[in-house]
């Protein structure tokens, strides 16, 4: 007997009665092109093999975006639209439209409970990194190698040091910041529970979620305000809250945004939750769902993403540049090794990042970095996409807005892809980091430190920026992949190669010699 329905759903083609996310994937994207550029969106139409040939479309987007300064805009509200009026919300077994799921029935109250941490430390912040806890000189050394690296972006290397700078900046006592997906791997949520601040934590009703939460919580020197669906008793211990706490982003999507709107305090929104294949295509539409209805209600809200480096992104013309010299300047083993794959793959290896630049009708030139990685899938670039759209449309209506790209980073969530975790494992091959989960945690955490606390940022919609899109670019921690020699899906699976051989044989110090 088939389960009903409940919560945010894809729809249900009426004519076969399954769900398609191929189809409304091309549908959306196609209609975010239709009115900057018609033959593109006639091509997502048109494509028979979305899985495989998405990426190209997903360019498409970025180049069209560049072109015009009101061009990311108009994609944004399209592709925001057609997602909005597409998928469905389930409740009692009847069916709306997730556009109308503040209307449903039967909404249920949430209350809120209150849990503080123990700890009465003052707030600091440190970057661990390969056994060590950097701080000061020493951390400055590092995000200076980083930067000559070409790792991270000189904008991110500013704003880590202007939280150096601005120790006070760690005190969040004054903030009230809603975490969606409160657990997540790669989240802020130890740090913030060292910096005093009020934590309005969301993740799924599930004991041992709860547990490592409250746990970090007590370790630290914040205040958590957490979700229940029952009005519980003060001072309860830990095994007895967590049982009791947790609200699921997919089900209870109107219970979540009302409780938040009701919050008498400024919020600061971060939508970091993440799911695996279409759910997270879902779950990227409730916190999306969840943020304009409280942007709408409380509109001194901000807003917090952290996008994925294997993307694709417009990028300022001297990452072009980079790549460009670092594909020129390689040595004659390197070339000769890369040429003789490429000729065995049939050309489908080792194609040189030789991205061409984009005037713009703001007078200035900008190249695309594409990073997509095809295994990752449609439904993974449309979930970020989403949230992409919504930062860029939320600041163009004066929102603040922090919107950050996070390096790779060995998540479990990456690395149970076996082609992923070996590809990471060979990535410095091409001059790419990928970090440890706490390292970009904590990088990642100061860097929304830095976008709320510094009046400079981009984040701030009164600071002037050129385009809409450097709200995206600025403050890139790509890891490297925005200046690898050749197009990153093209190395990968000979960075993966080199990643399996080099966990069975000691064959990384006689490749990196025959690359000099």
């Amino acid at each position: 007997m088939p389960t009903p329905l409940d919560g945010l759903q894809f729809p249900i083609d009426p004519e076969t009665q399954k769900v398609s996310t191929s189809t409304l994937g091309k549908e959306i994207i196609a209609a975010a092109l239709s009115l900057v550029d018609q033959d593109s969106a006639q091509k997502v139409s048109d494509e028979k093999n979305w899985r495989k040939n998405y990426p190209r479309h997903f360019k498409a987007l970025v180049s069209q975006g560049i072109r015009s300064i009101n061009a990311p805009i108009t994609i944004a509200k399209q592709g925001l639209a057609k997602a909005q009026n597409s998928f469905d919300f389930y409740r009692d077994g009847q069916r709306y439209l997730l556009k109308d799921v503040m209307t449903v029935p039967n909404i249920q109250s949430l209350h809120t409970v209150r849990f503080q941490g123990q700890s009465t430390a003052a707030p600091e912040w440190y970057v661990p990194y390969h056994g060590q806890k950097l701080q000061g000189q020493a951390l400055l050394d590092q995000i200076q190698t980083w930067e000559n690296n070409g790792i991270i972006e000189p904008s991110h290397a500013k704003a880590l040091r202007n939280v150096i700078a601005h120790p006070e900046w760690f005190d969040l006592s004054n903030r009230s910041m809603v975490l969606f997906g409160a657990a997540s791997e790669a989240g802020p949520l130890t740090w913030l529970a060292k910096w005093k601040a009020n934590i309005i934590a969301i993740d799924l009703p599930n004991a041992k979620v709860w547990e490592k939460i409250l746990n970090t919580i007590q370790h630290g020197n914040a205040t958590l305000y957490a979700p229940s669906t029952e009005v519980l008793a003060e001072n309860l211990s830990i095994n007895e809250l967590k049982n009791k706490l947790g609200a699921n982003l997919l089900t209870q999507t109107p219970e979540i945004a009302q409780w938040l709107a009701q919050n008498p305090h400024t919020l600061d929104l971060a939508a970091i939750a993440y799911l695996d294949g279409e759910k997270h295509v879902r779950v990227s539409m409730a916190m999306d769902s969840i943020m304009s209805y409280v942007s709408t209600q409380k509109p001194d809200s901000s807003l917090m993403y952290m996008c994925t480096p294997t993307d694709v992104y417009a990028v300022p013309k001297e990452v072009i540049q980079a790549a460009t010299d670092k594909h020129q300047t390689r040595s004659q083993v390197e070339k000769w090794l890369s040429k003789s794959i490429a000729t065995v793959s049939l050309k489908q290896l080792f194609k040189a990042n030789n991205q061409q630049l984009i005037n713009s009708d703001n007078g200035h030139s900008y190249g695309i970095a594409d990073c997509l990685v095809v295994e990752q899938g449609p439904n993974y670039a449309l979930a970020k996409r989403i949230q992409q759209w919504r930062a860029t449309l939320a600041r163009h209506h004066g929102q603040h807005v922090s919107i950050n790209i996070a390096p790779s980073t060995t998540t479990v969530s990456v690395t149970k892809n076996p082609l992923l975790k070996a590809a990471f494992n060979g990535a410095s091959l091409f001059d790419v980091e990928a970090f440890a989960p706490e390292t970009t945690n904590a990088i990642m955490a100061a860097l929304w430190i830095h976008d709320l606390q510094n009046p400079d940022a981009v984040a701030n919609p009164d600071t002037q920026i050129e385009h809409p899109l450097e709200l995206i670019m600025d403050g890139a921690n790509h890891g490297g992949l925005w200046r690898v020699a050749y197009l990153a899906r093209t190395a990968l699976p000979f960075a993966a190669i080199y990643g399996f051989a080099n966990e069975k044989l000691p064959i990384k110090r006689v490749f990196g010699k025959l690359r000099k």
